[in-house]
Formats: C-alpha cells, sequence, structure tokens
C-alpha cells in the first residue's frame, strides 16, 4: 500500500481506516462528457475511435470498469452527483425543458458548498440542466438570472442554461446572459410559439441538420430546437465553437484560481446532440458527427491536461473523467450517426444504452488519476457511483459526514474546527475514498440506478423491477429499456451482457434483492 501517494509534496498521509490527514488540499477538476458510452473510447475497447488524451488519464490514474450514473439520462444523474440524493426521491428531477426552475433548492447542502465550506474556490463551466429560477420567480433571461448555480456553493458559472437541442441557446455567465443587446430582448416559450422566426417544422430548406424526431422548433444557426425563440441574436452561440469556448473558460478559470484550492466541474455538451464538431475535427473519424465529437471531447480532456501541466499543478490535482449516463446513437437529428457507425459498439459489452434500465443506461467510463499519479495504471471493479462524489469528497476535505465517516479512540486528527456537514444531507451519498484511491477493489455494497425501470445492484447481481406498461424497445432511439412486465436477476460476473433471467430459477435470491431495494427507498430521508 502506498501510504505517502502525494510523493513530490508528500500531501497525504492515509491511515489504516483511510480518513484523510491534509497538509494541503488537493485541486479537483470533474470533466463529466454527455451521452459518453462506456465502450466510447480506446481505453475501454473502442477501435475506431481514438482518444489518446482519456487514454493518457488511465495509463497515469485508475480506470473503474463497475462505475455508474445513477440514473441513465441527464438531470437525474446530474441532480444526484450535486445533491447526493437519489433522483427518484424527489418529484420534478426528470429530464428539464430550457426555461424549468432550479431543483436543488438555494443553501442546500450540496457537493460545492461541502468544498467551499472547506477553503475550496468552485467554478461550473458547460451544461448545467438542472433548472433556474424559482416557480414564483421565473427567470427573465434579459435581467439577473437566479437563483442558479451561485445559490447552491459554486463561486464562478459559464453554463449552457439547459442543453445544446433546447432554447435558449445562449450562455449565462454567474447571473446574466453573454453578449445580449438589451434593445433585442430573448423570450423563450415551451408551450406556443412566440415571435415570427421560422421553425424546423415551418422552413426544412433552411437547416444544415435535419431533426429525424421533435427537435422542430426554433431554428438557431441553422438547426431547428426543442422550445421556441426570439430575441438575443447577439448571445446566441455558434453550435461548431462551443466546445472552443466552454474549454476556453475552463482552463481560464484554472489559470485564475491557480494560487488557492479549486474544483472545477467541466460538463462538456459532447456527445450530445446536435453534434456539431468544429471543422478542424470533421472527418478525424469513419463514423461522422457523432465520432468526430469524442474526439473533440477528448481534446477538451487534453487542453484541461495542458493547461494543469503548464501551471505545474498536475501533482496537486485530482482529475475525473466521466459520463452523466449510457449512450444513444439516434437522439434527434439526423447526422447520419447510425448509418455510419460500422463495427463501433457505443456501449462496449453492455446491454441497453442511455434510458435502459440494463447496465448500459447508467455504467459508465470513470477514470481519476490522482496527483503525483499514485497507482497509475490500476483497474478497479469496485461499484461506485456519481452520487458519493459529494460524501467522498467531504471525507477527502476532511469535513465530518456524521455516521459515514467512523473515527476510531486513537486517531489524533483535531476535527474541532470542521465544518461538519448534518446528518440528514446527501442521504445517499457514500464515501467510497478507499476505492477511489486504489487502496481496495471494494466500493458499494447496493446501488439504486433509475433507467426506464428501477432496478438495484448488489455486488455482481442485479434485480429489474417488473414494469408491465413500459415498451421493450424506445421507439425513437430504438434502445432496448430493459422494460419487463416480469422480474429480472442477472449474475453480472457470468452474464454481463444480461441475457440470462434467473428470476424463475432463483426467486428467493430475486425476494432478497427486491426487499433490499425496497428497504432503500422506504428509508426516510430529508428532500429538500
Amino acid at each position: 500500500m502506498n501510504r505517502f501517494i502525494f510523493a513530490t509534496f508528500a500531501l497525504f498521509v492515509f491511515v489504516s481506516d483511510f480518513t484523510l490527514i491534509a497538509a494541503e488540499k488537493p485541486n479537483i477538476v470533474l470533466i463529466l462528457a454527455d451521452d459518453l458510452g462506456y465502450g466510447d473510447v480506446s481505453c475501454y475497447g473502442a477501435t475506431q475511435v481514438k482518444t489518446p488524451n482519456i487514454d493518457r488519464l488511465a495509463a497515469e490514474g485508475i480506470r473503474f470498469t463497475d462505475a455508474h450514473a445513477v440514473a441513465a439520462t441527464c438531470t437525474p444523474s446530474r441532480f444526484a452527483l450535486i445533491s447526493g440524493i437519489y433522483p427518484w426521491r424527489k418529484p420534478g428531477t426528470g429530464i428539464l425543458p430550457g426555461d424549468a426552475s432550479l431543483i436543488i433548492p438555494p443553501k442546500s447542502v450540496t457537493l460545492p458548498s461541502i468544498l467551499k465550506n472547506a477553503g475550496y474556490t468552485n467554478g461550473v463551466v458547460g451544461k448545467w440542466h438542472l433548472g433556474l429560477g424559482t416557480p414564483k420567480s421565473p427567470v427573465d433571461w434579459n435581467n439577473e438570472i437566479k437563483p442558479g448555480p451561485l445559490e447552491i456553493g459554486f463561486d464562478y458559472s459559464f453554463i449552457i442554461p439547459a442543453t445544446g437541442d433546447r432554447v435558449p441557446c445562449v450562455f449565462v455567465e454567474n447571473h446574466h446572459v453573454v453578449n445580449l443587446d438589451p434593445n433585442d430582448p430573448i423570450r423563450i416559450s415551451y408551450k406556443e410559439k412566440v415571435g415570427n422566426e421560422p421553425t424546423g417544422k415551418e422552413r426544412p430548406d433552411l437547416l444544415k441538420q435535419s431533426p429525424s424526431h421533435g427537435h422542430d422548433m426554433t431554428i438557431v444557426n441553422g438547426i431547428s430546437r426543442i422550445g421556441y425563440m426570439t430575441g438575443g441574436k447577439s448571445a446566441r452561440w455558434v453550435d461548431e465553437n462551443i466546445a472552443d469556448t466552454i474549454t476556453a473558460k475552463a482552463c481560464s478559470f484554472i489559470e485564475t484560481n491557480k494560487e488557492k484550492p479549486f474544483f472545477l466541474y467541466f460538463a462538456t455538451h459532447d456527445i450530445h446532440v446536435p453534434r456539431v464538431p468544429h471543422p478542424r475535427f470533421v472527418g478525424t473519424t469513419s463514423m461522422g458527427a457523432r465520432g468526430d465529437a469524442i474526439v473533440e471531447f477528448d481534446w477538451s480532456v487534453g487542453e484541461i491536461l495542458k493547461t494543469l501541466d503548464r501551471l505545474k499543478l498536475a501533482d496537486n490535482t485530482i482529475v475525473i473523467v466521466s459520463s452523466d449516463n449510457g449512450p444513444v446513437v439516434d437522439d434527434g437529428y439526423l447526422d447520419r450517426a447510425v448509418e455510419l457507425i460500422g463495427n463501433h459498439k457505443p456501449a462496449g459489452a453492455l446491454r441497453g444504452g442511455k434510458g435502459s434500465a440494463f447496465e448500459a443506461g447508467t455504467r459508465v467510463p470513470f477514470i481519476i488519476r490522482l496527483p503525483a499519479k499514485a497507482n497509475a495504471g490500476h483497474v478497479s471493479d469496485a461499484l461506485i457511483a456519481l452520487i458519493d462524489l459529494p460524501a467522498t469528497f467531504a471525507a477527502l476535505a476532511r469535513q465530518v459526514v456524521e455516521q459515514k465517516i467512523e473515527q476510531k479512540s486513537d486517531q489524533t486528527i483535531d476535527q474541532k474546527n470542521d465544518p461538519k456537514i448534518p446528518e440528514t444531507a446527501i442521504p445517499d451519498s457514500e464515501n467510497v475514498l478507499p476505492a477511489l484511491l486504489g487502496e481496495t477493489n471494494h466500493g458499494r455494497d447496493s446501488l439504486v440506478l433509475a433507467g426506464a425501470s428501477l432496478s438495484l445492484r448488489h455486488g455482481t447481481q442485479k434485480v429489474i423491477l417488473p414494469n408491465p406498461k413500459g415498451r421493450a424497445i424506445s421507439v425513437n432511439t430504438n434502445i432496448e429499456t430493459g422494460n419487463n412486465p416480469n422480474p429480472q436477476l442477472y449474475e453480472l460476473k457470468k452474464d454481463l451482457r444480461e441475457q440470462n433471467n434467473l428470476a424463475e430459477q432463483e426467486p428467493d435470491r430475486w425476494n432478497e434483492l427486491r426487499t433490499i431495494l425496497q428497504e432503500i427507498r422506504q428509508k426516510k430521508v430529508v428532500v429538500p
């Protein structure tokens, strides 16, 4: 066991129960891709697309083979990451429209607020999709926009309010739309058309990328979107430049805060639709826009690494790369992704994809590089999830989550001045720091996953609750949903592809795991 893992500066010493003694806090950079599948990067087996920067992280860090987003779609996955709460515990955490209110109340205990209380400066750059404003005070895009990221623990934000395929198609920096002309005010609606701008449905001849389903409302940059928008012409983004813009902002945040501990949540838009990579990435793969967007995402990762290297911060920075949910090929636009996919398998050996209860819905790439490249090249099969980062970073920052971090009587850590996190906060987040440090291959015992149907991972076994009403295959995306009117039980160690349903053969085991799931669902938690 390497107890002095941050060797160059001897920053950390780990005692026998993995409690962290910190003389200096490491910077943390969390890079979250959008719709990047388990098989979409070369260090996880992809051969038709090369991801050298992500591969470099895997070679210098720890690659996890059983890491999960706890939801198979974006908003609930991101809600869990920030709040430490399973999204199915709170109504209204499904995929949000672009004019939704903030679904995490201001002053809640969150991943960024935990780190802020520990002395970190926090920034979020990229896709947000957790809402802005309140039901009583809906956002006026032409004035101050709040509450938002700054009200739940971030110190700086430069965000895409929802997604690239939803209006408003503008960036919001802190509390204001970037480059907005007050003489050209923004109006948006998800109920009825506003203004007289053409829609994709009305003028398909104006489109440079046509929709395959939905996505036929207001046209911005030759692409029709979900929702209606008028005004804000000078503030609208150009899709081809989104990666460049947000990557530059992320690197700038690092540069600005290089002298103090910082946390950067860099939520890229790649590989989400509309896939319109910058011209310098077009044609870099044989898979068209989706493959080229993966290369563009890898470039963004590389720019972050270059910035850390240039500023000599790499030896004091934790870098994590992961994804918010599993892959989807046709997600609303005719970008030839289906036609050009070739032999590429976005989900790798897994079954399902985005939105699915099968493993590919939530099992995602997860790579962590520790300072001084501790445990470089290690591969871990520990069961972990993005929802665990709040409790894990609390441990990392020497904060106390009551009943989550047990202190032995013989330890000499002086914690009397540590800010305490109420035990009711981040109730579903578990401290998996030993697994992230590569000191153990054991993570969680159980994990509830929200896809088309609710499921439970318990060790290498999985149950999916019966769903008599849901479709077996999504009409729009052609993804197996995992919905089945009958119980499902799989032993993933022998059946990673989830082909052999053992529920009828092992009813006692099915009932045992279903009971565990029910107990987790019925656990009394405080949901803000």
